[in-house]
């Protein structure tokens, strides 16, 4: 009975059952999240923060490569600052966290808990910056930011969650515009080749874009549940802030310009993406190169004393040849649980591949390896074994970006007309990516937005031009864009 009441609690939902019921099951019972006790918020528990340590670790150190440095700013910003870009403050106010009163008294001036930095960070810039020589600034931060979420949900949306922001200034627009599209090849070199998102990437429309971007531009994975989730963003901001906190230097002759900046960030919602592009009815499946464990052993039959020795030797020489390799192994050497509820919880939580061990594997000089991504169980031999898994999890990789693109692909549908994409959108369950010709047209957009929930995701970059008619206006354009309902 013991064991009966320990498989069914590692059960979840089946997504063709409740979607969001089983991604709220995945997240608790793979131990990843919980609610905290202020709404909205969450307390991140140490496997899902392994998942975002792993993913702060290839990010941070993709941003060093291309010269940025990380900083630090305030949690505190005065309410003036976020009032000199009205079109900044206004795309912020609803979410806003104010702080009036502190010391047992009533501020001068309300404080602003950071909903993002780039006021605060401007401040300074315009104290930084006086000529041409101290550009370009690259500067990054690792923080959390607080917007009073309305409607949250684990990862996806909470009031505070933990992210990176990076921020830049430079002498001219078209050094600007290389960073913006600098860093949105490093999100999407991430998607793609670490969490295996094979996400959609290109140029926000001017209703999605971020508060006082010139342009905005994002990866747009697509989910289980064939729903969009914009997983990282990098935008053009132009001259605006710059001019509202005067940031000026002086150029090469020895004229005053104003800088020309960028923006770009990712943060938890990322694990979000994970989770719901690759999960199952099973639980978790994680990509080798973001999993906090890429490899567990589970040593099978050590109840005989003389047996479990064996054994024990066996997998701690086969840990310490793993680790050797760069491989991030877990032993699960616990002794009051059972081999096939070890088995239960370790698929729960998506490590990419289990080793399994016993003494008749020793005898036969061989492993039984169960591989997450396809749930399949080889047997292997002993010989080369370490080299070999190391092999195996860059092949789990690929599947599983091969796995993302190609349910993209088979679920983005081309329409060449509004009712068609209205028609689409209706199938609640069947409807995923819609591609169109799109001149923009805001009212339309929020048309679609109001009536459907469905919303444009962006200008697709990697399509070749091709001649087509607006859906929404009728006139000849170059542009497709994609519309999906989104998180």
């Amino acid at each position: 009975m013991e064991k009966q009441n320990s498989k069914r609690e590692l059960g979840v939902t089946a997504q063709s059952e409740d979607y969001s019921k089983w991604y709220n099951d995945v997240v608790h019972k793979a131990d990843l999240a919980e609610h905290s006790p202020v709404r909205g918020s969450m307390v991140i528990k140490p496997y899902g923060y392994a998942i975002w340590e792993n993913v702060q670790k290839i990010l941070d150190q993709k941003f060093k490569e291309t010269g940025h440095e990380n900083a630090y700013f305030p949690l505190f910003i005065p309410m003036s600052y976020l009032q000199k870009e009205a079109e900044h403050v206004e795309g912020f106010s609803p979410e806003l966290a104010v702080v009036t009163h502190a010391g047992g008294k009533e501020l001068e001036e309300p404080l602003v808990v950071r909903p993002t930095s780039e006021t605060i960070i401007n401040a300074m810039y315009s104290k930084w910056i006086k000529s041409y020589r101290d550009l370009p600034v690259l500067i990054n931060q690792w923080a959390n930011v607080v917007r009073w979420e309305m409607r949250p949900r684990l990862f996806l949306r909470t009031t505070e969650f933990l992210w990176q922001e990076g921020h830049t200034v430079h002498a001219t627009h078209e050094e600007a515009i290389e960073e913006t599209m600098k860093m949105l090849n490093v999100y999407r070199d991430f998607a793609d080749n670490y969490a295996a998102l094979a996400p959609v990437v290109g140029e926000k429309s001017d209703l999605e874009r971020f508060a006082g971007a010139l342009n905005t531009y994002s990866i747009e994975a697509m989910m289980k549940d064939k729903k969009a989730l914009q997983s990282a963003t990098s935008h053009y901001f132009g001259q605006h802030f710059a001019k509202a906190f005067n940031i000026q230097f002086q150029n090469k002759n020895n004229q005053l310009e104003y800088g020309w900046q960028t923006s770009w960030g990712i943060s938890t919602r990322i694990i979000g993406a994970i989770i719901m592009s690759h999960g199952d009815d099973k639980g978790l499946v994680l990509p080798p190169k973001v999993a906090p464990y890429q490899v567990v052993i589970v040593p099978i039959g050590t109840k005989k004393i003389d047996d479990k020795a064996k054994v024990m030797e066996a997998v701690n020489k086969i840990k310490q040849e793993l680790i050797a390799l760069g491989v991030r192994v877990k032993l699960d050497d616990r002794d009051n649980v059972t081999p096939g509820f070890k088995f239960n919880e370790w698929e729960m939580k998506g490590v990419p591949l289990r080793l399994d061990m016993g003494p008749k594997d020793i005898d036969n000089n061989q492993a039984v390896l169960a591989r997450r991504d396809i749930s399949e169980k080889n047997i292997v031999s002993r010989d080369g074994l370490a080299e070999n898994i190391v092999k195996l999890l860059d092949e789990i990789q690929s599947n599983m970006f091969k796995i993302a693109k190609d349910f993209r692909e088979s679920n983005t549908k081309e329409v060449k007309t509004l009712e068609e994409l209205k028609e689409y959108f209706s199938d609640e369950k069947n409807a995923g990516f819609a591609l169109c010709s799109w001149d923009g047209c805001n009212e339309v957009e929020q048309q679609l937005k109001d009536e459907f929930r469905v919303s444009h995701r962006c200008y697709p970059m990697n399509l070749e031009p091709q001649e087509g008619i607006c859906i929404a206006t009728g006139k000849t354009t170059m542009k497709k864009a994609i519309f999906a309902k989104s998180y």
